[in-house]
């Protein structure tokens, strides 16, 4: 595992992609990075490449690039700037980018549940949060009335849904 540890929305580890600040940074191919939106504009598509965003960048900008991006991470430089949530839930409904979107900064254990609700998949915490506690806090509520980006369908319709025994009685 390289860098720091990252929580995934299943609960496992892994190591942490370096951000990169300098622009006039030389991009290795094979070395796996974020780059802020800008330089990220000015690459070559790459697999080892991610974007970064920061709360006053506009995701459209990514748009044309959503299928070669294998990692957006969007910053929260305080806990309680909620933009973050706002470019996540765009992102996942409006644009359908489907890969990995990590929640970076100043990311508290107590926001993991919220978090996933908008579309992040992986979450690296602030120094100092417990990461023992990380995981269960991933799934602080069993069930969600409304519908989001992790389950688009409302709690009344996900419970009408007919579950499998029901199906198999039907095709009889």
């Amino acid at each position: 595992m390289k860098g720091a540890p990252v929580l995934n929305r299943d609960g496992s580890w892994t190591g942490d992609w370096p951000l990169v600040c300098d622009p006039a940074f030389v991009v290795n191919e094979n070395e796996a990075v974020l780059l802020p939106l800008a330089l990220y504009l000015t690459q070559s598509p790459s697999a080892t490449q991610g974007a970064w965003l920061l709360p006053t960048d506009d995701p459209a900008a990514l748009v044309p690039h959503l299928d070669a991006v294998p990692l957006i991470a969007i910053d929260f430089p305080l806990f309680n700037d909620g933009r973050g949530y706002s470019t996540a839930a765009v992102l996942r409904s409006r644009y359908r980018y489907r890969g990995d979107l990590r929640a970076i900064g100043d990311v508290l254990i107590d926001q993991l549940f919220f978090l996933r609700r908008v579309g992040f998949t992986s979450f690296l915490l602030r120094a100092d949060q417990d990461h023992l506690k990380a995981v269960a806090k991933l799934r602080t509520f069993s069930d969600a009335y409304q519908g989001a980006a992790d389950d688009p369908l409302p709690a009344f319709r996900r419970h009408a849904r007919p579950n499998a025994r029901e199906l198999a009685e039907q095709d009889k």
